[in-house]
């Protein structure tokens, strides 16, 4: 099986992903973060290297997909290649930080990369408010995410339900995280696991399932 966690900068997705690895036996991948070499650009002039970020994004998360499509074990990832696309490439093109050629470009080579490739069995998305999000990033306190505006992550947040909502036409379980700890609180991490048994085994019964979410 192939799961991934989505959601926006600060939600808790690697955190989750750790967590679920740990819980199931599942193998699994992050995204490349601390060792990219354009966030702090990108952090400091998006405009200018906004490209060259989601181009190395989308090729790391593609080397991501064709190890999971290739593994006989389930794998867990951090972040998927749908959501880099229609969540964050699609608001730096939106903000005006991508030409048409750029993006043209961009989207030709996600469209052959996916079609060779199966998307996640299941995506779970962490849906937080803006100042849930900005708490978590100050506390992990990265020196190049301590400048980004609330209006960016507000607009990351609106994509990000329209992506989930709207266009992605895979399996979702949302979970409202605002009100979780499934770090330090062991209730929120088996209520979430309880949830996840019910949508890939079977389990569970008393949860009903709902269009998009659980």
């Amino acid at each position: 099986m192939y799961i991934a966690v989505a959601g926006n900068i600060g939600s808790g997705k690697s955190t989750l992903t750790q967590l679920l690895a740990r819980h199931y036996g599942w193998k699994p991948r992050y995204e490349s973060v601390d060792n990219n070499p354009y966030l702090e650009d990108y952090y400091r002039d998006i405009h200018r290297w906004s490209f060259n970020l989601e181009i190395y994004f989308l090729k790391e998360r593609f080397r991501d997909l064709l190890a999971i499509h290739q593994a006989a074990h389930t794998i867990i990832q951090d972040r998927s290649i749908y959501e880099g696309v229609y969540v964050f490439m699609a608001n730096n093109k939106a903000m005006g930080n991508l030409s048409d050629r750029d993006f043209e470009t961009y989207m030709e080579l996600f469209h052959q990369m996916t079609s060779i490739v199966r998307p996640p069995d299941l995506m779970i998305y962490l849906r937080a408010s803006v100042p849930h999000l900005v708490g978590n990033i100050q506390m992990r306190g990265r020196d190049y995410e301590q400048t980004m505006n609330l209006e960016y992550l507000e607009n990351l947040n609106q994509r990000y339900d329209d992506f989930i909502y709207h266009k992605y036409p895979g399996r979702v379980m949302t979970v409202e995280k605002d009100d979780l700890d499934f770090l330090n609180r062991p209730h929120d991490l088996a209520h979430i696991i309880d949830r996840i048994d019910q949508t890939l085994f079977g389990l569970f019964p008393e949860y009903p399932e709902t269009p998009k979410t659980i």
